[in-house]
């Protein structure tokens, strides 16, 4: 049974689901953009049966986490949500743990692997290698398909999508599932199970900022700015690996995880999982299952 708690960082207060034994081995499950918790529940359910200790936090800028310092810079960089997981194990006395996360918790997971590879027993990383790389996005665009695909974020650039967000946040969302999860035949009342997090305060300006930034079109949080540096050389992942890919995603076609491995020194595989889409944890959460497993 999935049980809501919440846990202290030096910046946030982060909500949280847990389930599972409290002396099972940890596993953290990150969701994606725009998305909550929900992403997790069958594969929280599958893990916690197998005697995991599964713990799936809402990211900065969804569902009840909030900030502690009203005046804090809401940023959305991939620097701040890899810290804040990092955090989050901090306070939670979690020394090292498995990470399985997609879109943006895939960053956030891939960030803390590459950076303190001590916290992480395994990853499982949904859509392939996720830290940006920031001066190539500023400098070389995409081809013409992959630049449609994207037209949300160009639309987050402007005042207007701003806007836009901020008056539409549920239609926009409830588009970008069916477009980039074209198989999945969701119902309402599961869209609107999470549309409630996209309600939280911040969730405009991070999204903003987080898509803006990602092209050099929006300075970074100076509290992280050490962290982007090292960041922007790519650095490698050296904790064994799994890759998984939705064959059928409708933002990030398979192909774009082919060669992933070269950012990878340890255990790696990766597996395209057919008819799946963006939102793979939710269409197939078995293939998540045995992913995490095989790490251990």
């Amino acid at each position: 049974m999935n049980i809501q708690r919440s846990v202290r960082t030096p910046i946030l207060e982060i909500g949280y689901l847990e389930s599972g034994p409290p002396a099972g081995p940890p596993v953290i499950l990150l969701h994606g953009w725009p998305s909550d918790v929900h992403d997790w529940d069958a594969v929280a359910k599958g893990l916690a049966e197998s005697g995991y200790r599964v713990l799936v936090p809402w990211l900065r800028g969804f569902g009840p986490t909030r900030f502690l310092d009203p005046a804090a810079r809401r940023s959305g960089q991939q620097a701040a949500i890899g810290a804040d997981l990092k955090d989050f194990m901090d306070a939670l006395g979690i020394d090292s743990a498995l990470l399985a996360g997609y879109d943006w918790g895939g960053r956030a997971a891939c960030v803390v692997a590459a950076l303190w590879p001590e916290r992480v027993r395994g990853l499982v990383t949904i859509n392939g290698y996720a830290i940006q790389d920031i001066r190539a996005a500023c400098l070389a665009p995409a081809d013409e398909f992959q630049e449609q695909r994207y037209w949300y974020q160009w639309y987050f650039h402007t005042p207007r999508g701003r806007e836009g967000l901020a008056r539409n946040r549920r239609g926009i969302a409830k588009l970008l599932w069916k477009l980039w999860s074209p198989n999945w035949n969701f119902s309402d009342a599961e869209f609107e199970a999470t549309a409630a997090s996209f309600d939280n305060p911040d969730f405009v300006d991070i999204t903003i900022q987080s898509y803006c930034h990602r092209y050099g079109n929006a300075p970074g949080d100076p509290e992280y700015y050490a962290l982007e540096q090292q960041l922007a050389v790519q650095p490698k992942i050296s904790v064994p690996t799994v890759v998984l890919h939705g064959e059928c995603d409708g933002v990030g076609p398979s192909g774009q995880s082919a060669n992933a491995g070269r950012h990878f020194t340890g255990r790696f595989e990766r597996q395209v999982i057919p008819v799946a889409g963006h939102f793979l944890s939710r269409e197939n959460p078995e293939s998540v299952v045995r992913a995490v497993r095989s790490l251990g």
